[in-house]
């Protein structure tokens, strides 16, 4: 991987994160165009510079994230994570090889799409949750649990959390800004999980050996970093407006027609 691929990944990153159209397909797709997808260290980078991503949530929200008064908030996003936590331990290596199969990713963004175009007619409520506060313990694990449902590449890890947000009676904004918050804890345990604990396969290198490597190594780590920090921060801004004016089905028409281009790119050409 070059510093040019470099950025186009960490720009998908920022960009795709926190929208309902699934990143990690989006990255996958990158990467297997240029032909880079079963490098060890473009692996480690395309989970990696989600740490950029997460500053952008911490950023935009610090007032919440630090404020330690409020300890309720930090207990809901814990039992929120524990699902992510306990699945994706136990399920890791079935993770990684359906993330070599993008015909199947192809496949679930296309049905992911669908769903999103009936999401508000599937979960309507008439007195919907509009605050955080009104979010209980058990709201915040079964959120945690539709979150799960993102292990499997393409579905959209923000997409699971929003659809199960909406699913327990919140609207779509709180559904969208809850999901936020959870990613916090996610991207940060998947992180730290790909950079210190995990040996990759190809090298029997951990990450933090692969991100060390060469200065160019670690240099891309940085760029890629701070090229997420600065797209997601946008990103969010954007989608917040987007989903206030004209809710999910935008997302849900572009994940349709992605997937369909994506599916007929590979099966032609791979």
């Amino acid at each position: 991987m070059d510093f040019f691929q470099a950025v186009i990944l960490a720009i998908i990153e920022g960009l795709t994160e926190y929208l309902p159209i699934s990143s990690t397909a989006h990255m996958i797709f990158a990467s297997s165009y240029y032909g880079i997808q079963e490098d060890d260290y473009v692996k480690l980078f395309q989970v990696s510079i989600q740490f950029g991503a997460i500053l952008a949530v911490v950023a935009l929200y610090w007032k919440k994230f630090f404020d330690f008064t409020r300890i309720n908030f930090y207990l809901k996003l814990a039992m929120a994570v524990i699902p992510a936590l306990v699945l994706g331990l136990l399920f890791n290596d079935l993770i990684e090889e359906a993330l070599e199969q993008p015909i199947p990713i192809a496949i679930v963004l296309i049905v992911g799409g669908v769903i999103l175009l009936f999401i508000e007619n599937l979960f309507k409520n008439p007195q919907p949750i509009t605050t955080e506060e009104q979010i209980t313990n058990k709201k915040a694990i079964t959120i945690g649990l539709w979150q799960c449902l993102a292990m499997m590449p393409g579905t959209s890890r923000s997409a699971a959390s929003i659809i199960g947000g909406m699913q327990q009676g919140l609207t779509r904004e709180n559904a969208a800004e809850f999901s936020f918050f959870l990613a916090v804890p996610t991207m940060a345990a998947a992180t730290i999980y790909s950079v210190f604990i995990k040996t990759y396969e190809n090298t029997g290198k951990k990450g933090y050996e692969l991100l060390t490597e060469s200065s160019d190594t670690l240099t891309m780590f940085f760029i890629g970093n701070v090229v997420a920090f600065i797209v997601a921060i946008i990103a969010i801004k954007g989608f917040i407006g987007l989903i206030k004016k004209y809710g999910f089905k935008p997302w849900g028409w572009y994940r349709i027609i992605a997937g369909a281009l994506l599916l007929a790119y590979f099966i032609t050409y791979k």
